[in-house]
């Protein structure tokens, strides 16, 4: 007989760090659009994997010397290699005692958000679902558009692996924010883990928010949503400004960023220092100067010049000492690199 322990185990000897499993049921409530219940109507459970993001991935960024490995490895590495592997040789492992397995791995093949601008009837989603824009209708009337795509963060908290901070990212008990995330949805009746319920991993510190350079996270208004019976919030994110920010767009996080990229843009000086609200429409022109900066990685995933809020966030945990994955040296030695504006 399948078991729980048996999934979670064969998961992690194939590579990934934590496993846990959640009852399907606990979708109940969420947007059409981001319910898999639709992709895959007869699951019973979904099964999270957590692959962690080696703390020395975002070293260079914090010296501001290094910029690529965090995306060349800490995003394609985990999310086209590791991730892959590990979802087919478990998916196998269910089909093999007799149970289908529909996978779902983060991408960086979705499109760019440069695309998802300036569309006739093109529409910004609701706030729970980040940037998405949907274009597609459902193939009948009681259906979602396609694609159907997940909250990572929610489902992640589905199967116990940990809480979403303020900053919108989930912290894990082991590796705090530096973490990827990918699931199988399996009709097998597997047993859920509880949800997490451990020691606080957020303290709404918002050292994530005095360190975000693009000033995008909100220091008032919150997200809050009901996820299995339980309340959970987080801070309000300007996903464009996010974006846009991880980019390159604010010089004082991208050496690679020509001060006078913007100065045509009658607030120019503003984006770069975080200070103006970005619209939509705006993107992808916004998009075509950074790039001309600094082009996008081979692998497809964009070069981050931020990382303000993971490692304001990692730096907090660890102060803290809540992490159970230890360092014999702080990440945080002194005052983190910047650029002067």
């Amino acid at each position: 007989m399948l078991t729980s322990e048996m999934v979670k185990r064969f998961g992690m000897d194939c590579g990934a760090d934590v496993v846990g499993i959640g009852d399907m049921d606990r979708f109940e409530g969420c947007p059409k659009e981001m319910d898999p219940r639709y992709v895959y109507p007869d699951a019973k459970s979904i099964i999270g994997f957590i692959f962690r993001i080696p703390r020395g991935y975002i070293r260079g960024i914090e010296e501001g010397t290094h910029f690529y490995q965090y995306p060349s490895m800490g995003y394609a590495g985990i999310n086209e290699v590791a991730a892959p592997t590990v979802l087919y040789e478990t998916g196998k492992f269910l089909e093999d005692h007799g149970y289908e397995a529909a996978v779902f791995r983060n991408t960086g093949g979705r499109g760019s958000v440069s695309d998802m601008t300036g569309r006739p009837g093109a529409e910004e989603s609701p706030e729970l679902h980040g940037r998405s824009v949907h274009y597609t209708v459902g193939v009948s009337p009681e259906l979602p558009p396609p694609d159907v795509f997940i909250h990572f963060r929610i489902a992640a908290f589905i199967c116990g692996l940990g809480e979403i901070g303020y900053s919108k990212m989930l912290l894990t008990p082991q590796f705090g924010p530096m973490n990827r995330q990918a699931f199988i949805f399996t009709d097998a009746p597997l047993e859920p883990d509880p949800l997490y319920d451990g020691p606080e991993l957020c303290n709404q510190c918002m050292a994530c928010v005095a360190n975000c350079p693009g000033k995008c996270l909100s220091l008032e208004k919150k997200v809050r949503v009901n996820i299995a019976g339980r309340d959970v919030e987080w801070g309000k994110l300007d996903e464009w400004k996010c974006f846009a920010s991880y980019m390159g767009m604010n010089k004082a996080s991208n050496p690679f960023l020509d001060r006078h990229a913007f100065d045509e843009h009658p607030e120019g000086e503003k984006l770069i220092r975080g200070e103006k609200e970005i619209l939509p429409e705006e993107y992808s022109w916004i998009n075509q100067k950074i790039n001309a900066c600094y082009p996008t990685e081979v692998s497809g995933y964009n070069p981050p010049k931020c990382g303000g809020c993971l490692r304001a966030c990692i730096n907090s945990l660890e102060r803290r000492g809540i992490l159970t994955n230890k360092f014999k040296n702080r990440f945080r030695k002194g005052k983190p690199w910047k650029m002067n504006l």
